[in-house]
This record gives structure tokens, sequence and C-alpha cells, in this order.
């Protein structure tokens, strides 16, 4: 294992070199939080892709493949579905506002009263994010070097919080390109063919397996429905995710980047079914489906290229760890911290160099309240289920109807947050947390809700939506240049 060993330290100690380079870069807080809104379609396309495809993609899409087969690639195709849809619908409105976080953008659309409650919902869901993504570094530090679990998780933890803290955006942005290319390499080029093969080929599985294994929907209708719903909707609305928008150099960017990391992602949906596919014949009575990344690593992969594939899973849980913590962090800071103190961002001004210090603090403090609740968590799936059902039931309506309907208004927004995410919460204890319900009835109530308030109550303000339109147009509080309608209509 030595040679693994070395390729795993010489990646970690990468990791750490970028964020001293970062540190090095990010000198006002658009630099800070988004990579000063500067990153072209190569280097936006790797980083988006790494961001949603974390740890639950890797680890988890080839355990769903050798529990149900090919039809196990539908979670993460759900996700790159999702990204699909945000990139080509929505993301060049979404880099035209110039703004920092979701809250801020409720706030522009609605007039300035939407951002604080749906800033704790949102923090609240990119904490858990940061905490599930945390607690996958004990796998696979258990595989690389036998460590007790609490290690792990403060080892993985410690490096992410380290090069996050130090650099911001722009560390994030860079070690995102090298762990992409590490998971490209490592999980499609090698992994890939290797299990096929080690397996006997498709002839061979297709032999040994019964026929739903090969059935593309085999895992069950219901079940894609609640993926449709929670990944590919989720995907549409979160911080994390709509933070990496924000780096885009231009709409064009933000939209072309987006669709060839989404269209990336579906093909690591399918890359990740093929290998558990493949383990479930190797290896038909494993006790745990999600060791079957692990295990097919540890036993079948020749020296160097196992410490390689194990760096792409490290890489994998690293880049969405990262992603959420400094989405975790940007909202405490900007859409909770800043409102209690009475400072409230407008978005695209106030680049004062102070502000990167602020941030930097804030994410080392949730750094550590992310190890802390990582290592006192045990069920990484109920967490995971309760950040998302609160997600897609309090925020999906407000954020998608302030996007695509005139009318929406901010009580109606105000009452879709409170009333969907009240619902999810009492729908879960009722019914369970992993209980399908919750989110169902939860955002059938939250769209309800926002229509019926919105209608009810007096039309957002003309000079909000004026000033509204001028952002999407992309011409926001920097230029102060004249709306032009020809371009409130294109945008």
């Amino acid at each position: 294992m030595a040679v693994d060993y070395a390729v795993i330290i010489i990646y970690l100690a990468g990791m750490l070199a970028m964020g001293w380079w970062g540190m090095r870069r990010a000198k006002s807080k658009s630099e800070f939080l988004v990579a000063g809104r500067r990153l072209g379609p190569g280097m936006y396309s790797g980083t988006m892709a790494a961001i949603v495809l974390g740890g639950a993609s890797t680890i988890g899409g080839v355990g769903l493949g050798y529990q149900y087969g090919l039809s196990g690639a539908w979670m993460v195709f759900t996700i790159g579905l999702g990204l699909l849809a945000l990139s080509v619908f929505f993301s060049a409105r979404i880099a035209r506002l110039k703004v920092y976080t979701v809250s801020e953008m409720l706030d522009l659309r609605y007039g300035g009263r939407a951002g604080i409650i749906s800033g704790v919902v949102m923090w609240a869901y990119t904490l858990m994010l940061a905490v599930t993504s945390t607690i996958a570094y004990a796998t696979i530090f258990d595989v690389l070097f036998d460590l007790n679990r609490t290690i792990a998780i403060i080892l993985g933890g410690a490096i992410v919080v380290a090069y996050s803290t130090l650099g911001g955006m722009w560390s994030i942005t860079l070690t995102d390109m090298v762990q992409f290319v590490v998971k490209t390499i490592g999980v499609l080029l090698l992994l890939l063919p290797i299990a096929v093969i080690k397996a006997g080929g498709f002839s061979e599985m297709k032999a040994k397996l019964p026929t739903e294994y090969f059935d593309p929907l085999g895992i069950g209708g219901e079940t894609i429905f609640t993926y449709v719903l929670i990944y590919t909707f989720g995907m549409l609305i979160g911080q994390d995710i709509w933070q990496r928008v924000f780096t885009a150099r231009s709409d064009r960017v933000a939209r072309i980047g987006g669709t060839v990391a989404g269209t990336y992602c579906l093909v690591y949906a399918i890359a990740g079914a093929v290998i558990g596919t493949a383990a479930k014949v190797m290896y038909p009575k494993l006790p745990s489906a999600d060791s079957a990344f692990a295990t097919i690593v540890k036993d079948e992969l020749p020296i160097g290229v196992r410490g390689l594939v194990l760096a792409a899973a490290l890489a994998a849980v690293m880049s969405t760890s990262s992603g959420a913590l400094i989405a975790c962090a940007t909202v405490a800071n900007n859409d909770i911290w800043s409102r209690l103190r009475g400072v409230v961002s407008r978005g695209g001004g106030g680049e004062e160099h102070d502000e990167v210090k602020g941030n930097r603090v804030f994410i080392l403090i949730m750094g550590v309240a992310v190890i802390l609740i990582a290592i006192a968590l045990n069920d990484v799936v109920e967490a995971l289920t309760v950040a998302y059902n609160l997600l897609v039931g309090g925020l999906l309506v407000p954020i998608l109807g302030g996007l695509l309907w005139r009318r929406g208004t901010a009580a109606g927004a105000l009452a879709a947050v409170s009333v969907g995410g009240l619902a999810v919460i009492g729908l879960m204890a009722a019914y369970g947390i992993l209980a399908n319900e919750p989110v169902y009835y939860g955002l059938l109530a939250s769209l309800a809700v926002y229509v019926i308030v919105s209608l009810a109550t007096k039309p957002t303000d003309a000079a909000v939506l004026a000033a509204w339109r001028e952002r999407l147009a992309g011409r926001g509080a920097e230029t102060g240049e004249p709306v032009d309608d020809d371009a409130v209509t294109r945008a």
C-alpha cells in the first residue's frame, strides 16, 4: 500500500497548496465568495460537475447499482437533469443578478422582506449537506489507513476547512478542477472498464444476474419520481449550486458550461450503476451495498491505480463538502448575521476588502461546527433527507415563482416558505423522516398558499419590479443604465 499512500498524501498536500495560492488571489468579497465572477467555460464546467457529484453520487451511486442494477443510475441521473434544467432555463438570469445568495435574489424580487426566513432554511440545508459530506471521510480513510471514525472525520474535515478558509471560492475552484480531473480518470477511465472486465464482460453479467438488474425502471416509478422531486428540483434552488453559477464570467458561460457539466453527470450516473452491477457479480453477498465501491477498489485494482481511484472518491467528497461549507458560511454571514446586525447587503455593490476577513472567519466557525456535528451524528441518510425536504418544500415555490410569475408577492413568498417548511416538518413527524409524503404534500401546501396569498394581497411595488427587471437584463446597481424594454423581454 506504500504507493497508494504516496498518491493520497501527494493529493492532500496539493489541496492545501492550492488553498495557500488561492489566498493570494482572494483580495475582495467578490474574489473570495464567487471567484471574481470570472470563470470561463472550461473551468466553470469542471467545477460545477465537481460540486454536484459528491460522495453520495460516487459511493452511493455504485451502491445503488449493486442493489438495483442499471436502474440504480437514477439518483445521479436526476441530479444531472436538474443541472441541465438550471443551465438551460435559469442560469443566465441568475448570473445577471450579480448577487451572492439565494436570499438576496428573493429580497430583490419581493422587496426586501423574504430573505431572513429563507436564509435560515437555506443555512440549515447547506449545513447538513456539509455534515453528511464530511461523515463520508470516515469511510474512505478507513479503507486507506484503517483510522478511527472520529480521527478520519477530523483529518478530512480539517483539510477542507483549511483550504476553504484560506482562499475562499478561488481555492475551492482550483481544488475542484483538480478533483474533476482525478474523478474522471479514476472512476470513468480506470474503475469502470476494470470492473466490467473483472466481472467477465456484459454478457457474463447478464448471465449471472436477474433480468431486473438490466431493467431501466427496475428501481421503481415512485422512487424515480421522488428523486426527480428532491434532486432535480433541489439543483434548481440550492445555494451551493447558485454560488457556482455566480462565478461564471457571463450568462453564456453559465448556460453552456452548465450544460456540459449536466451531460457529464448523466454519463457519471450510468458509469456508477455499471460498476455497482459488476460488483454484484463479483461479490454477491456483501453486508452493505454502500461497501461495494470500497470492496472492488481494494480487492481488484492494481497498486497505484488503487490509490488514484481512492483519491477520486476522496475528491468527490471534498468537492461537495467544500462547496457546501462556503455556501453555509456565506448564508450565515450575509443573510443571517448581517441582518441581525441591521446591515443588509443589496447584492452587486460593496466590494470592501475587510469583508474578506469576516467571511473567512465564518467559514472557519461553520467548518468547526460541521466537524463536531459530523462526529456526533450517525444517520447520514436521515439528515440529508431532512435537509432536502426543507429546501424543496419551503423554498422551491417562492424561488421559481419569483423567476416565472410576475404576480407573486412578498406576503405570498413568506407564507409559502413558512407553511411549506412547517408542513414538511409536521409530516416527517407523522409519516417518518424517510417517507415520500412530507415532500409531496409540503410542496403542494407551499404552492397553494403562495398562489392564494399572492392573489389576495397587493401586487409587488412597481419600483421593486423595475429594479428586478434591470438586474435580470444585466444592468444592476453598478452601471445605473436605464431599462431597455427589449432586453427585459429577452430576459
